[in-house]
């Protein structure tokens, strides 16, 4: 008896670590099924989370708002984000951006039918674009090309529809021009033969952050560790998809519910958008700055320094 109770104790120094060791994190993302979040999929299935002693729970939300909701409710821990949404913890938001998740807006593009007349950037002048709402990321971006064509903020109308679906009813009825959305919803209008992809916005805003990811301020006080470790295997999962393209695509093809081919074209177009190591550029927040105000969120540009920390990244000295 002494020997099967020795040998219980025994196994127990050997088991409690590591499931001590495991933290349950709880992740928010706008949307499953997009490629722009897939990593948090395929960090699940390498067991690269697993391997920082993470068990991360994914939470998808009809949109940006949501998740910014559950991080002020207290029901999500980290959340994945639009780099405008920085300007909610400039208001008093409890949250800060911890790592800089993706770059260039390669994500994002403008679309129209297959047989309109517009053709490029220089046609869309006086037409009518939609977007998801004012004062969105998708908002900004009609503003800034409208600048880039040279025509101010307003060289072109925008008409804020919502979701997805009922910007492509809008097109489809020609009740509108053109849309600007996530990039899939483009790519699937090429595919069926039914659109084409007019802008890609990646191509001509280079400087940007166009995703931030957030911790709620009291989880990351409370527990950095799991932040730490947290952001250690995303970074790990960043380094994995672009070392291993065919396991990636498929993760890709299954998570979005996408053909082959345009699983493929996720991987080939937009991979390269994910920021490497989650430094913030400061050249990319002065952007961000900008946009805050331009788009009234806020009234003066706020100090961006207070609302973002690179204390938790991968190799960062403590």
């Amino acid at each position: 008896m002494f020997r099967i109770a020795w040998l219980f104790a025994a196994l127990a120094l050997f088991v409690t670590p590591a499931a001590q060791a495991e933290t349950k994190v709880r992740v928010g993302q706008p949307q499953a099924g997009t490629f722009q979040f897939v990593p948090l999929q395929v960090g699940i299935e390498a067991g690269l989370f697993k391997k920082h002693g993470v068990e991360v729970e994914v939470s998808s939300f009809s949109g940006g708002p949501r998740v910014q909701q559950a991080l002020a409710a207290e029901s999500i821990d980290i959340g994945l984000g639009s780099g405008p949404e920085l300007a909610l913890a400039a208001k008093g938001a409890p949250e800060i951006g911890v790592a800089a998740m993706a770059d260039a807006p390669y994500s994002v593009l403008l679309a129209v039918l297959k047989d309109s007349p517009i053709k490029a950037a220089a046609d869309l002048k006086d037409k009518t674009i939609s977007i998801s709402s004012k004062g969105s990321l998708t908002d900004w971006l009609a503003r800034e090309l409208s600048r880039l064509q040279g025509w101010g903020a307003d060289g072109f109308k925008t008409a804020p529809l919502g979701a997805t679906a009922a910007q492509m009813a809008a097109l489809k009825t020609h009740q509108i021009d053109g849309m600007i959305v996530e990039a899939n919803a483009g790519y699937r209008m090429e595919e069926d033969g039914s659109g084409r992809v007019v802008v890609q916005f990646g191509d001509l805003i280079k400087t940007f952050h166009i995703y931030v990811i957030y911790a709620r301020k009291g989880f990351a006080s409370q527990n950095p560790d799991a932040v730490r470790a947290f952001l250690a295997g995303w970074f790990d999962t960043i380094a994995y998809m672009q070392a291993h393209r065919a396991e990636t695509i498929a993760i890709v093809q299954r998570t979005a519910q996408v053909s082959p081919a345009l699983a493929t074209r996720d991987y080939d177009e937009l991979s390269g958008m994910f920021n490497r190591t989650g430094r913030f550029d400061p050249k990319a927040l002065a952007v961000l700055s900008r946009s805050f105000v331009e788009m009234g969120m806020l009234p003066q540009e706020p100090d961006m320094k207070g609302l973002i920390t690179e204390e938790f990244l991968p190799g960062v000295k403590r």
